[in-house]
């Protein structure tokens, strides 16, 4: 039941991002994100895409810092894995 993020390493629109996500469940991360005040529409399929610049701020709610592969881990023992169908857009 802990929310994660990973170094804003992914670059996008001009800007460095990270992803947020919950090793329990959608409720848990979406309660999070809006206390974070990350917009409904940065979450993507299983995640929500955070700018760099509110990285420290996650932290600070109590996101814990882990590596990209370790949150792809996380997410698929917690059955909550969602990948991009084949075809689909970014």
């Amino acid at each position: 039941m802990t929310v994660y993020i990973d170094p804003p390493t992914w670059p996008g629109h001009g800007r460095m991002w990270s992803h947020l996500v919950s090793d329990d469940s959608y409720d848990e991360l979406h309660a999070f994100a809006r206390r974070l005040g990350v917009p409904e529409r940065a979450f993507e399929r299983d995640h929500y895409d955070v700018p760099a610049a509110r990285y420290a701020d996650a932290v600070r709610l109590g996101a814990v810092e882990a590596r990209s592969r370790e949150l792809v881990a996380l997410l698929t023992q917690a059955g909550l894995r969602r990948r991009k169908r084949s075809g689909a857009d970014g």
